[in-house]
């Protein structure tokens, strides 16, 4: 049975909280698409936090192109990561934000990768879900040791594996002082280009009929931790939906179940819970999580 939406109902919520895009595509079809408050189809947004959902997808392929598994600790690529409690934190402990590594590095905060690896741990690592950035930093650091050798920069390897298979087109993408480009935030998309995403991750990794990513692997961006169950890698889990999430009220709802992706650009005062609460016409149960692989 497919799900009922209430778009009028979220469309209502959106527009009173300072509405600058809300698109949806059901199926291959765009079923709702609006635009508010100086904003249009080809004004690209930032993203800020939304840039996060790129990351798990980009390491899961990784895995299965053999650059990395997500168990794998830090310290298998960097020296000083192979002591003490560093030595306990996996690349998937970095993507779920249970590594221990305290708040910051966010909006332009975000630091180089050297000062990323550098940054102590606050907490024991798998214990606690802390929100940040730096631990986004810290896997663009490993992988842009495991790539160095094909002369790859994180952002290219997503880019050539993940978004450009996938149709997704980036306007722009901020950079650090150093020329590097950061992972947690930074991202400028149109609201079609984040939709087209957003497709291709409801379709279980595939656009165009082709397989990008194999949907099993894809599914590991799914499983929340111990220290957060609605939390996977880059992504928020919550009644049955997926959903990225960026500061200035931006939002990539995925529901599954009902075909549906969603493009979501606010002013910064809505909230995710209250636009779900009146996106989903019935109540739903908490989405099962796979297993942990």
């Amino acid at each position: 049975m497919t799900r009922a939406l209430d778009l009028d109902a979220a469309l209502a919520y959106a527009e009173r909280h300072g509405l600058q895009a809300f698109v949806v595509q059901r199926g291959a079809e765009i079923a709702a698409e609006h635009y508010a408050n100086g904003w249009s189809a080809d004004k690209p947004h930032a993203l800020y936090s939304g840039t996060k959902s790129f990351w798990g997808v980009a390491a899961v392929a990784a895995q299965d192109d053999g650059l990395l598994a997500l168990d794998e600790p830090v310290g298998t690529t960097f020296a000083d990561w192979r002591s003490g409690e560093k030595a306990a934190v996996t690349l998937r402990d970095l993507l779920q934000l249970t590594s221990g590594i305290g708040f910051g590095g966010l909006g332009t905060a975000v630091p180089a990768y050297p000062k990323a690896l550098a940054t102590p741990l606050k907490t024991t690592p798998e214990t606690t879900f802390t929100y940040g950035g730096i631990p986004l930093q810290v896997f663009g650091a490993v992988l842009a040791a495991k790539l160095a050798p094909r002369d790859l920069t994180p952002h290219a390897y997503l880019r050539e594996r993940i978004l450009d298979p996938a149709g997704v087109a980036v306007a722009s993408w901020r950079s650090l002082a150093d020329g590097t480009q950061p992972l947690p935030t930074g991202a400028f998309l149109t609201a079609r280009a984040w939709l087209t995403y957003g497709a291709f991750v409801r379709d279980g990794g595939t656009a165009g009929g082709r397989e990008i990513v194999a949907r099993a692997s894809l599914a590991r961006c799914f499983a929340g931790s111990a220290a957060n169950p609605r939390y996977g890698l880059g992504w928020w889990l919550a009644d049955g939906v997926v959903y990225a999430s960026g500061a200035g009220g931006q939002g990539l709802y995925i529901v599954p179940d009902a075909d549906t992706a969603i493009v979501f650009g606010n002013a910064s005062s809505y909230k995710h819970d209250a636009f779900l609460k009146r996106l989903l016409a019935r109540h739903a149960e908490p989405i099962e999580l796979p297993p942990r692989s």
